[in-house]
């Protein structure tokens, strides 16, 4: 008797041979059939057990829900639906599952109801799904980046600086929130704070990344982030996951090459290693896409749209460019963008970015060279005084999923940036030494983590791809 899991057993069945899986039990039917699962697997392996040699008391506790151990031998199946089935000679229950209160029973629930049993909605073929695929992305980032030289660094969770300038961050104090200690000015006195200064969880590991780019050449960092933005929607979490690359001696091109690479890396992974949780997800999408307007349908399955990124090149297009696409656009001329596009300069939506990807190109499209105005300082500044070596890629249904640039290598372009935006050199002096001391050219971008997930999966909605979202008014697990 060996032991073994669920999926070792579709992916070899060893018939006439005795083994022992444990898992939970999806449905018990006729007092007979236990359809097992334990995660590894989308496949839920058909236990049968004798009732007549059960006792009456067991068998009432094997429920949905409730956990065992079997062990029996693997014979071929009689019946239809399965190869084969697990001819169970000894049950144990490991742990039990009332019926009446256990949530996830064998019918469809509504996402709303699962978020609400994030602690259990793992145990659906949904979640299931996308979490092995998340896990799979996962591995697929550290394998492309190790593979191609690349060393793991790992960011600060806590930092005094906003390397977006965004200013919607979450605090980090140990002052006294009811009467914190104030300055003669009336101000809270951050310097009897822990760390002596104001701080706040991460929006980004970028600034520090590309300090040790300065002395490791490449690095990525691959971690959680934080968002104290008051966004309710399917796009946005308060806590997220960052893909983080930054490379010494990269300009722009050889950055939008690697960001290219590496996206289509990682999908081909998914593509290689997830067929089955993929093909699930798909026909789950098609059927949820039934009761919606033609219009709001995705235009390709899901796994079509996946080799529709991975078979073929990106591509490139300059800001100037596409903003004369769009303003020539039908959309736009019939008024039906909710954001018209009447000038140079204008702040992209992803009404736009759809437009391009979807329906002027069909393809995956990297947008470069924006507006210095609406770009963070740190962007390298083009020979025109205007633009920026930025570049987002868009993809369909989601619109942009990376933002990067070539980085300001020049110590007094970075100052006369930094003054003009209102960014405190004091507050960024070791950012500024990094330009005085063997400065280079370098690039980087920025991936989350959790719309890669999602544009993998097909889910609609991104709380849906992270084990225990955190959004506005929620943090209940």
């Amino acid at each position: 008797m060996y032991k073994t899991t669920v999926k070792a057993v579709f992916q070899d069945p060893k018939l006439l041979q005795e083994l022992e899986v444990s898992g939970w039990v999806r449905t018990f039917r006729s007092n007979r059939f236990i359809a097992l699962n334990d995660g590894s697997t989308l496949n839920n392996l058909q236990c049968v057990v004798d009732f007549e040699a059960l006792d009456s008391d067991l068998l009432k506790r094997i429920t949905t829900g409730s956990a065992l151990r079997l062990r029996g031998t693997l014979v071929e199946s009689q019946g239809r639906g399965q190869r084969f089935e697990l001819q169970v000679s000894t049950l144990e229950i490991l742990g039990d599952a009332d019926p009446d209160k256990y949530p996830i029973q064998p019918k469809k629930h509504t996402m709303e109801f699962l978020r609400e049993q994030a602690h259990l909605r793992i145990r659906t073929n949904t979640f299931g799904a996308v979490m092995r695929i998340r896990s799979a992305v996962s591995f697929a980032v550290h394998q492309y980046f190790t593979s191609n030289g690349f060393y793991n660094f790992h960011a600060p969770v806590i930092t005094g600086s906003d390397a977006e300038g965004a200013g919607e961050m979450f605090r980090v104090s140990t002052l006294d929130p009811k009467s914190p200690p104030l300055s003669d000015d009336g101000t809270v006195d951050f310097g009897q704070d822990f760390f002596g200064k104001e701080t706040n969880l991460t929006v980004s590991g970028q600034l520090e990344a590309e300090a040790y780019a300065m002395g490791l050449g490449k690095v990525y960092s691959f971690g959680p982030t934080f968002r104290a933005e008051n966004s309710n929607t399917s796009r946005h979490l308060a806590e997220f996951w960052m893909i983080e690359p930054e490379m010494a001696f990269y300009d722009l091109d050889a950055n939008m090459d690697l960001a290219e690479d590496f996206i289509q890396n990682v999908l081909r992974y998914v593509l290689e290693h997830c067929m089955e949780d993929l093909e699930f997800l798909e026909k789950r999408l098609l059927d949820e896409e039934k009761s919606k307007p033609q219009a709001e349908r995705s235009q390709m399955p899901l796994i079509e749209k996946l080799r529709f990124v991975t078979d073929q090149p990106f591509k490139r297009v300059t800001y100037t460019e596409a903003i004369e696409i769009l303003r020539n656009s039908k959309p736009n001329k019939k008024k039906r963008f909710t954001y018209p596009i009447d000038t140079w300069g204008t702040d992209l939506q992803s009404e736009h970015e759809r437009y391009l990807v979807e329906k002027h190109f069909n393809c995956p499209v990297i947008l470069f060279n924006y507006p210095a105005k609406i770009k963070a300082f740190y962007m390298r500044l083009n020979e025109d005084g205007e633009t920026v070596r930025a570049m987002d890629i868009l993809f369909p249904g989601i619109g942009e999923i990376v933002g990067g640039s070539q980085r300001e290598e020049r110590l007094d372009v970075l100052k006369e940036k930094m003054k003009q935006l209102g960014v405190d050199e004091k507050e960024l002096w070791w950012y500024l030494d990094l330009r005085k001391f063997g400065t280079v050219v370098h690039s980087g971008f920025g991936l989350g983590f959790e719309r890669l997930v999602q544009f993998a999966t097909g889910m609609s909605n991104i709380r849906d791809v992270i084990p225990f979202p955190r959004t506005p008014q929620n943090a209940e697990f």
